[in-house]
């Protein structure tokens, strides 16, 4: 329930009305946490997701991820929406990926393909790296300014701290000439020793090249005399170690992707209420969702093939 750490207004949880396998293609679909636990809870209950066992064990208590109380003034996170990840199954260093995906439509939706280091050997991030195939607003584009489901963005994030996120230098936005919520594609990933590049249907439509021949990422960063977390490791670093495949729908936040007075956008980030005001605005961007008489808010992945370097191929979902 944490917000991916941008106070975002999903939580993530393991129920197959936010994801499920219809047709052999795997949908993450939000919904609305009032429909599960009534209006009630929603303004004045408890969520606890801590769990048990291993199987329904809470993955993050960062920014109160593991239990939330409505007393407080905020409501609970009033969508509910999936997250899947490979971290206990599987990582790689190195080769390609290839994600072969319908986006989804509706105001404030939030998709993303993106990747993490599966033991945060270079510290915390973003100082162990993040990279991100994919992310994209649901929003029409007539709406949205910063881009909505015609388009989508890939980055890579990286720092010596926290607050020295220095993305803002490997990071590429790409606007199809139609819906990518129409149709499926390709959303591929093809990792070196010497380059990272994304694209999208085909390796000749490159959207982020990131060369890692010419300078390290300390050096790129311009970081001067602060401690360097990849010292004595080659240029790549801190992407030279074994990431994990996330795939997730989050909705809103306030951390600047869904810029204010854009995209329809119905409240602001220095709102200290904005989930509240946002639930209040349901009547403005709920019907574009198209839920549940569709599953047009849901992003729909047919497959994910990674490939080694070498050509042998893993597939997860076929």
């Amino acid at each position: 329930m944490g917000g991916g750490g941008n106070w975002e207004f999903e939580m993530y949880r393991n129920n197959r009305t936010n994801s499920f396998v219809e047709e052999g293609v795997l949908h993450l679909q939000p919904s609305l946490t009032q429909d599960a636990i009534g209006d009630a809870a929603l303004h004045g209950g408890d969520v606890n997701i801590w769990g048990s066992n291993p199987a329904d064990s809470c993955t993050s208590n960062a920014f109160y991820g593991c239990e939330r109380n409505a007393a407080y003034g905020n409501i609970i996170n009033p969508v509910m929406s999936a997250r899947v990840r490979s971290v206990n199954s599987f990582g790689f260093t190195y080769g390609r990926v290839e994600i072969n995906a319908k986006l989804p439509k509706g105001d404030m939706i939030w998709p993303a393909m993106w990747l993490l280091p599966v033991d945060n050997e270079y510290g915390n991030w973003p100082a162990s790296g993040e990279i991100d195939i994919m992310e994209s607003r649901g929003s029409d584009p007539s709406t949205c300014a910063a881009g909505g489901h015609n388009a989508f963005g890939s980055t890579l994030h990286w720092g010596v701290n926290w607050d020295q996120n220095n993305y803002f230098r490997t990071t590429e936005q790409y606007v199809h000439p139609t819906s990518l919520a129409d149709d499926f594609h390709v959303y591929g990933l093809l990792w070196t020793e010497d380059r990272l590049i994304t694209y999208i249907d085909d390796e000749s439509n490159v959207v982020l090249d990131v060369d890692f021949t010419q300078e390290s990422f300390f050096q790129r960063g311009e970081c001067g005399t602060q401690d360097n977390p990849w010292r004595g490791e080659p240029n790549s670093a801190p992407f030279n170690r074994n990431f994990y495949l996330i795939f997730n729908v989050a909705v809103g936040g306030v951390n600047g992707y869904f810029p204010d007075n854009d995209c329809n956008k119905p409240y602001s980030d220095m709102d200290g209420s904005a989930v509240n005001t946002f639930w209040n605005a349901k009547d403005q961007w709920f019907p574009s969702w198209n839920y549940p008489e569709t599953t047009d808010a849901a992003m729909k992945i047919d497959s994910v093939r990674v490939w080694s370097l070498d050509g042998e191929t893993s597939e997860f979902l076929q």
